[in-house]
C-alpha cells in the first residue's frame, strides 16, 4: 500500500475552563495521583484562561506543514489526533477510514525515545486502531529527529538570541526536558536495559543519552566557551518514587555565573510546561538569586524543522516497507548509533499505582 495520509500525533490539551480537570484526569489515568496535585497542576492551566497552547500550536504547525508539502509536492492530506483531549486520535482514525485512507505515516511531537515520548504513541495508535475496529488505516510511526538538523538548528539560534538577552559577560546554558521516573529513563532504549557506559558510570537510558547529545551539539554551536548542564524539570509522580533530578529550580541555586540561560531542547514548542515552569517558576527562581536570566525558544514553526518533517514524510514514502520497522536510520548529527529494530521490549511501560 503507498502512503496515503500525514497524521500529527500529540498529547492533548484543554481548550477551556471546563476541560481541565477532564483533561488531568485523563492524564494521570492508573498513575495514582491524588487529586490535590491535580488541583495544583490545575491552576497552572487557569491562569491562561483553561487553554493549553499546544492545541493552537499543533495547528499552526499543521498549517506550516500543509504549506510546506504544497511546496514540496507532497500530496498527502493532513490529520491531527491526541493522546489525552480532542481530537482524540480514535475519532481521527475513523474519520481517516471514513476518508478512504489506509496506510499513514504519524510524526509525535517528541524527539526522543523513551516510553512517554515514544512507545506509548504506539500504544496509542493500536488502542485507536482496536477501537475503530475493520478498516482502521495502519499507521507508522516516524523515527526519533532528536540530531536532524532541522531540530538542532533551531535550537542553535534560539540559544544565541537568548545569550544576547543576558548581556555581556560570562554565562551559563542550562537545558532542560521533562523529568521522567529513574526506573523508566535507564530502560529507555532498544532491549530496555539503557546503554552501556564506561566502568564506574551508571548506566543511562536512551532517553537521557539522546538529550545529552543534543545538549552538546546545541551548546558546542552556540557558545563553545560557555560551561552547560543538562538538567530536568515538570515532575509530577509521588515524592517517594525517584526521578530525574536536579531539578531546574533546584539548580539554579548552584550556578556561579551571574546570568543564565535556559534551552528547553526536549521539546518541540512552548505549551504550558516551557512557559509555566520556565518562563513562571524558574524566572521567579532566578529573579530572587538576582541572576539574569532569559529562556531560549523551541522550534515550533521554525522552517527548518517543518521541512525536516517534509523531508521525514518523504523518505518513509520512497520505502514505506522500511519505514514499518518505525526506526527508520536517517541522517542527524549525533554520535549515537541509529535505533536499528523497536522491539516489544524497547522502552517498557512502567509499573503503574492505583
Amino acid at each position: 500500500m503507498p502512503v496515503d495520509a500525514f497524521l500529527l500525533l500529540s498529547f492533548g490539551g484543554p481548550e477551556g475552563p471546563d476541560d481541565v480537570m477532564p483533561f488531568l484526569r485523563n492524564v494521570t489515568a492508573g498513575r495514582g495521583v491524588p487529586e490535590e496535585r491535580l488541583l495544583e497542576v490545575a491552576e497552572h492551566y487557569q491562569h491562561f484562561g483553561g487553554v493549553s497552547p499546544i492545541n493552537e500550536q499543533n495547528r499552526a504547525l499543521l498549517r506550516a506543514i500543509e504549506a510546506d508539502f504544497r511546496d514540496q509536492g507532497v500530496g498527502l492530506p493532513l490529520y491531527w489526533g491526541n493522546r489525552n483531549w480532542r481530537p482524540m486520535l480514535a475519532d481521527t482514525l475513523a474519520q481517516m477510514r471514513d476518508d478512504g485512507v489506509e496506510f499513514a505515516v504519524g510524526l509525535a511531537t517528541s524527539a526522543y525515545a523513551g516510553y512517554s515520548s515514544c512507545r506509548q504513541y504506539l500504544e496509542d495508535i493500536a488502542a485507536a486502531r482496536a477501537k475503530v475496529g475493520p478498516g482502521a488505516p495502519e499507521v507508522v510511526k516516524l523515527p526519533h529527529f532528536y540530531d536532524r538538523p532541522g531540530f538542532v538548528e533551531p535550537h542553535v539560534d534560539a540559544v544565541k538570541a537568548a545569550l544576547a538577552k543576558v548581556g555581556p559577560g560570562p554565562a551559563r546554558i542550562v537545558f532542560t526536558a521533562h523529568s521522567i521516573p529513574l526506573s523508566m529513563a535507564r530502560t529507555a532504549g532498544p532491549a530496555g536495559e539503557g546503554l552501556p557506559e564506561p566502568p564506574g558510570v551508571q548506566s543511562v537510558g536512551l532517553y537521557e543519552a539522546q538529550l545529552r547529545e543534543v545538549a552538546r551539539l546545541v551548546a558546542e554551536r552556540a557558545a563553545p566557551e560557555l560551561a552547560w548542564d543538562l538538567v530536568w524539570q515538570s515532575r509530577s509522580g509521588p515524592p517517594q518514587v525517584p526521578w530525574l533530578e536536579p531539578d531546574v529550580n533546584d539548580h539554579l541555586r548552584t550556578v556561579p555565573e551571574k546570568a543564565v540561560v535556559v534551552s528547553p531542547i526536549g521539546f518541540v514548542s512552548d505549551h504550558l510546561e516551557v512557559i509555566w515552569d520556565l518562563d513562571n517558576e524558574a524566572a521567579a527562581t532566578a529573579a530572587d538569586l538576582g541572576l539574569a536570566y532569559a529562556r531560549a525558544a523551541t522550534p515550533g514553526t521554525d522552517p527548518r524543522f517543518v521541512r525536516m518533517i517534509t523531508d521525514l514524510v518523504r523518505e518513509a514514502m520512497s520505502d514505506h516497507s522500511t519505514a514499518r520497522s518505525d526506526t527508520r536510520p536517517t541522517p542527524g548529527l549525533g554520535r549515537l548509533s541509529p535505533i536499528q529494530t523497536c522491539g516489544a521490549g524497547c522502552c517498557p511501560a512502567p509499573a503503574r499505582r492505583g
